[in-house]
């Protein structure tokens, strides 16, 4: 069986003697991981039924820390 690489397109055999499969050599495995780190590759995903969005700014984020006891922020 044979795969496409997602980076170059180049054929690449599914199996023990392809090293870095999917992607053909180590350079197009690297360039795919730096995409991903970079977020320009990411996978879309619809929020769960029961997630909300968060409309928390700093002054609320500020305010619930403060709320912590004090042993909170030595762990």
């Amino acid at each position: 069986m044979e795969v496409t690489c997602p980076i170059c397109s180049k054929s690449v055999p599914w199996g023990p003697q392809s090293e870095y499969r999917p992607f053909c050599s180590k350079k197009c495995q690297l360039i795919d991981l730096g995409e991903w780190a970079s977020e320009e590759r990411t996978i879309p995903a619809k929020p769960a039924e029961n997630e909300t969005p968060l409309d928390i700014d700093v002054e609320d984020i500020e305010a619930m820390l403060a709320e912590q006891s004090e042993d909170f922020f030595k762990h």
